[in-house]
């Protein structure tokens, strides 16, 4: 039994290609869903199997069955059998963890409500506290480093290793458990032990940029930091609430993308139909369209970086190859191929690769990333206003 097709960011430790949610307290990455249409419609039927496939579905599944069959773990044997098969994004997860991915289409995690990256130094850096959020109880801010979790230090250690220890494993994966963080605010350094809950992540943020708030000319950013489900609905609602003659600012520096129809429903606010991006299934060229009536007038500038993947770096390559947006930032992540979870024996569900799309004008994305128009090192939000600011967007 086969479900929709994945298009999404990688997971650390070759935990397959999983969306990187917003809050650090999730798993580094969270399974995210897209539909692959058939004979180019936009329908959400699954492809089944793709001549870019490395390793054969019934393979892994008959490997699982035996094992299943030999009171052996299938989980552990559809691994190996997905481990020696090359495909680079392939992984397989237990029943448990595909839940939890599940449960993360829809916002919902289990954590304390930060988001983590990798500070100018190589630390680990608070990004983001979620409003309510167990850290922001604890006064946990934006800019604070992050030294210790649960006595482990992780001054230098990559950020998706941070993140694994701040959700926790198994039994202190759940609300109601505790982590213990060594955190350091400007030079003073203190232990806050949190306890995880149930939070809701906001995929989409929307706030006025510019001289004067209040200012109708002003500009309005839109920060998408994962395409969960209805974020595409958000950014074409917040693109058409937003003032006359306002331009837009895209933020997907970060985004490690997530639901295609999500990305391509972000599309459609700025597109009046039209190709969004094309895929191979058994050979054939198939295809993902915008609807049309979207705003095609306003100013728009996309930002993006080394963290935007996936289905986010989609959506850039469509805006930027039907001329639509300038792309400011730097080279995206390169990650153009697209997964498929199929239910094996015993309860596991193993990912694997069914193929890999192209934008508009062709051009492959996996292993090579989106140059941005504009590529800016540090600065480059201040450098995107400007952009935006000189197309007539106001700010």
């Amino acid at each position: 039994m086969s479900g929709p097709a994945r298009c999404f960011g990688p997971h650390g430790a070759r935990r397959g290609a999983a969306l990187t949610l917003v809050f650090a307290s999730v798993l580094a990455t969270a399974a995210a869903t897209g539909s692959l249409p058939r004979d180019g419609a936009k329908s959400s039927h699954p492809a089944t199997r793709s001549v870019s496939s490395t390793v054969d579905g019934d393979e892994v599944a008959a490997a699982a069955a035996r094992a299943v069959a030999d009171g052996k773990s299938g989980t552990e044997a559809a691994e190996e059998v997905v481990s020696r098969s090359g495909d680079r994004w392939g992984a397989v997860y237990d029943e448990r963890q595909y839940e939890e991915f599940e449960q993360a289409l829809d916002g919902s995690y289990t954590g304390v409500g930060i988001a983590a990256k990798r500070s100018a130094d190589g630390r680990v850096e608070v990004a983001r506290v979620q409003p309510g959020g167990p850290a922001d109880r604890a006064g946990v801010e934006p800019g604070d480093l992050l030294r210790t979790i649960d006595g482990h230090r992780v001054d230098r250690r990559p950020v998706a290793e941070a993140v694994a220890l701040l959700r926790g494993d198994g039994e202190e994966a759940v609300a109601g458990s505790t982590v213990v963080l060594g955190i350091q605010h400007g030079s003073v350094l203190r232990t806050e032990t949190l306890t995880r809950a149930s939070l809701r992540t906001a995929a989409v943020t929307v706030r006025r940029i510019g001289p004067k708030p209040s200012d109708p000319s002003d500009a309005v950013m839109i920060d998408v930091d994962s395409f969960t489900r209805g974020s595409g609905t958000e950014v074409r609602d917040a693109v058409r609430k937003a003032p006359a003659g306002a331009g837009v600012l895209l933020d997907l520096r970060g985004n490690s993308g997530g639901l295609v129809t999500e990305a391509v429903t972000a599309a459609s606010a700025f597109l009046d139909g039209g190709l969004v991006a094309t895929y191979d299934v058994h050979g054939a060229q198939r295809a993902l369209y915008a609807d049309p009536g979207g705003d095609t007038v306003r100013p728009l500038v996309v930002l993006v970086d080394g963290g935007t993947m996936s289905a986010a770096e989609l959506l850039t390559g469509a805006l930027q190859d039907r001329g639509r947006a300038v792309t400011v930032g730097s080279r995206t992540f390169g990650k153009g191929s697209v997964q498929m979870p199929s239910k094996l024996p015993g309860g596991s569900v193993a990912e694997l690769t069914v193929g890999h799309y192209r934008t508009p004008m062709g051009r492959g994305v996996d292993g090579r990333g989106i140059t941005p128009d504009l590529v800016v090192g540090s600065g480059a939000e201040e450098r995107a206003e400007t952009v935006l600011s000189g197309l007539g967007g106001g700010s």
